[in-house]
């Protein structure tokens, strides 16, 4: 079970375990605003495990909140499609090679299928007379800033609009 930790002033910070997440309601530092239909039990006591708190305090974050290049983000941000053949894509590409000077960054990186990872190898789109179906950039919006947010419950929606 996890649980979207929100700011004092409702900003989404991140996901965490039901077992920090119920660390923080227990000591005074979060409130429970959802708590899920799932109920976990101690020695003398039982409890329901929260989906959504709310911290008690601000916490400052940084105004820099830059998106890290992951494997599992360019997946994510290219809905697992091929950026060349349009297929279901396991792998990512560097779209001008690393062996060429090519950049891990969001620009140079598209998801890519087994089979046109293979055939691209390290040539260039230009070498190869291919396109790309899509237009690499970073993502935007506040939820590719929430660490641990790549599932999301379906009871979080109304608190992650705003991201």
């Amino acid at each position: 079970m996890r649980t979207l930790v929100l700011n004092a002033g409702y900003e989404p910070l991140g996901v965490v375990s039901f077992k920090r997440a119920l660390a923080l309601v227990m000591t005074n530092k979060a409130t429970v605003l959802e708590p899920s239909e799932e109920i976990v039990h101690s020695a003398s006591d039982e409890f329901d495990l929260p989906s959504v708190i709310l911290l008690t305090r601000y916490v400052r974050v940084p105004s820099s909140r830059s998106i890290p290049v992951t494997r599992r983000g360019i997946l994510r941000r290219d809905n697992h499609n091929c950026g060349y053949c349009g297929r279901f894509a396991n792998t990512i590409d560097h779209i001008f090679p690393k062996s060429r000077g090519g950049e891990d960054s969001w620009e140079n990186l598209v998801a890519c299928c087994l089979k046109c990872n293979n055939a691209k190898s390290d040539k260039t789109l230009n070498d190869l007379g291919w396109n790309l179906r899509v237009h690499p950039k970073m993502p935007s919006g506040g939820i590719w800033a929430v660490r641990g947010a790549e599932r999301v419950e379906a009871n979080w929606d109304n608190y992650l609009v705003a991201a």
